[in-house]
């Protein structure tokens, strides 16, 4: 038994919003088992009640997905004990009906930006898996300016202090914005991106993920907000994008770091 509000369960399950789903009631235009409801605030069980928005049936979906622009001070995690996790920036209403949440991926604590979380083990399986090349984005200030060089040795695949050796990764500076880089990765070592650059005599000051695969963060999303994604969106995280592309995408969140 999954008990939730009835516009809360709506708005998780279709594009409407909770505003939109107070409109729609007050037009009788919303069914529960059959009989019209008049009120948003009603609790449903998930599980078995029948939900009817304006003449669809809408059914309850096994998994979510969610998009999160994470602050920084939080950890990409279910349970730290010393630090806030992502989880905590989900409202409970969500996690009581979606059971098993966690973040598919990690971005460090004092990095911000795109985080994917979601209840499906296989999904997340597959999008983090070497196999799959799933590239990952990100907006990076650096304490000196981007050198030119750069981009010859992040392709040739960087040796970092540790002596681990790193996959080809693309990087471009910005115009005009000297002290700011841009990069594509496929792998996700530990700090890997403060690591690589540190091993090129360079220091990250800020880090911000601005997309994974396909799917770009949702620009009007604010630091610290969700999004319930449509299934049909999901499908992006599996697709390739073209480097340059990306990366003209990625000026609408200097805002973020400006």
């Amino acid at each position: 038994m999954e008990i939730i509000r009835l516009d809360r369960f709506i708005a998780n399950q279709t594009e409407y919003s909770r505003k939109e789903v107070k409109m729609l009631v007050k037009k009788g235009l919303v069914k529960v088992n059959g009989v019209v409801v008049s009120s948003t605030d009603i609790k449903i069980d998930a599980d078995k009640d029948d939900v009817n928005v304006n003449g669809e049936s809408i059914c309850y979906k096994k998994y979510i997905y969610i998009m999160l622009n994470k602050p920084a001070g939080y950890v990409c995690s279910t349970k730290d004990g010393e630090s806030p996790t992502v989880l905590e920036l989900i409202p409970d209403e969500i996690k009581n009906v979606h059971k098993g949440i966690f973040p598919a991926g990690r971005l460090d604590k004092d990095s911000e930006g795109f985080v994917f979380l979601t209840n499906d083990g296989e999904l997340s399986h597959r999008i983090l898996s070497p196999k799959k090349h799933i590239p990952k984005y990100y907006i990076v200030k650096l304490n000196k300016p981007f050198e030119k060089s750069y981009v010859q040795q992040f392709a040739e695949g960087l040796v970092l202090k540790s002596g681990e050796q790193c996959l080809s990764a693309r990087v471009d500076g910005y115009e005009n914005d000297n002290n700011y880089a841009f990069i594509e990765l496929y792998e996700g070592k530990y700090h890997q991106i403060k690591r690589m650059f540190a091993s090129v005599e360079n220091h990250v000051e800020y880090l911000y993920r601005t997309q994974l695969g396909g799917l770009m963060m949702n620009e009007k999303l604010g630091i610290g907000e969700h999004l319930i994604m449509l299934h049909k969106d999901v499908e992006n995280l599996e697709k390739s994008c073209d480097f340059l592309t990306a990366k003209e995408n990625s000026r609408n969140f200097f805002r973020h770091i400006k």
